[in-house]
């Protein structure tokens, strides 16, 4: 698996106040260990209400049962099992679990949610941060790999002590599709959702071509360097240039590679990726960054309805029809 900063894409509007037109309603909230926010147009203050309460009543549920961090989880229980027991587990889960087995096939291993053992060697938040030796490294890489995973309907197990599974690097993503399609299914035509700058646009808001969407500038956080347009699209970015540290000159970011247990280092600033839902945006910039410039490029050039741009400090490297989306400030 690999973890990322979400923090290279915001979403702003001010409510619309044009006659005719309906409002749109914004509501915040943390859930995920992040900032939820979900703008959308209603025709009425019951089914504003209807969808705001299904929205965070379904990231409740989820974060209850998935998330790492609390230890009465179903994924805690699994990891606490690794090495001992088979656990049972339902038929969303199985999904979710088939999703962890697609995204490490599409992405030959480069999201493996089993990597967590080399994420936690390299603390980025310790005050005096170390690089993790390699014995640690081949220590922990006995931990890791999808494929070690053992499955059987309705359960299953994770076969080595210390093995232990983590949706972050793509929990968010799905989350915030989870939510669209509730849009939807209370007949929504126009939302944008934002979890922790993970965004999805359905439609536009009331008269308004687009959803715009501002890029952060990687060389100075919290400014926008640009924004894009969005309608029916989502899109997500990856950066390693918050969460870092610089040992002996080298800096060292948060974005791990599962294929070496180190951090990237490969030029790349940013990874920014437009697609259809924000699974497979959030998927495409992770793995883009990881593969670097040439290489992400080429795979977000190759997957089809996909657009994206990497920054690196010397260059801007985007697909063809990047620029579609581009506005210009």
């Amino acid at each position: 698996m690999v973890t990322c900063m979400r923090g290279a894409t915001t979403a702003s509007l001010t409510n619309v106040s044009c006659a005719g037109l309906s409002p749109v309603r914004k509501h915040a909230w943390r859930a995920m260990g992040t900032i939820c926010e979900i703008q959308f147009a209603a025709t009425d203050d019951y089914q504003a209400e209807a969808f705001r309460s299904a929205a965070v009543t379904w990231v409740a549920g989820f974060e209850a049962k998935y998330s790492r961090f609390r230890p009465d989880s179903l994924l805690s229980e699994i990891n606490a099992a690794a090495g001992s027991h088979w656990v049972e587990i339902d038929a969303e889960t199985e999904r979710m679990l088939d999703v962890c087995a697609t995204l490490y096939g599409l992405t030959s291993g480069l999201l493996d949610a089993t990597a967590l053992p080399l994420l936690k060697l390299w603390d980025f938040r310790a005050e005096n941060p170390r690089i993790a030796t390699a014995q640690e490294i081949a220590e922990a890489r006995e931990k890791v790999g999808w494929t070690k995973v053992q499955r059987r309907p309705g359960s299953v197990f994770l076969p080595r002590e210390g093995m232990c599974l983590d949706f972050g690097g793509w929990g968010k993503e799905y989350a915030v599709d989870a939510v669209a399609e509730l849009a939807i299914a209370h007949g929504i035509s126009s939302a944008l959702i934002d979890f922790g700058h993970d965004i999805r646009a359905i439609g536009a808001p009331p008269g308004r071509p687009a959803w715009h969407i501002g890029l952060e500038d990687p060389s100075r956080p919290g400014t926008h360097r640009g924004s894009i347009a969005l309608k029916n699209r989502s899109v997500a970015s990856s950066g390693d240039y918050i969460r870092c540290f610089t040992v002996g000159g080298r800096r060292y970011g948060h974005i791990i590679d599962p294929r070496s247990g180190y951090p990237v280092f490969n030029g790349a600033l940013q990874a920014t990726s437009v697609a259809s839902n924000c699974l497979q945006a959030g998927v495409l910039s992770t793995s883009a960054f990881v593969l670097g410039p040439i290489e992400g490029i080429r795979l977000m050039q190759e997957t089809y309805g996909a657009e994206g741009m990497i920054l690196t400090q010397q260059a801007r490297h985007q697909t063809r029809g990047f620029f579609n989306h581009v506005v210009e400030d």
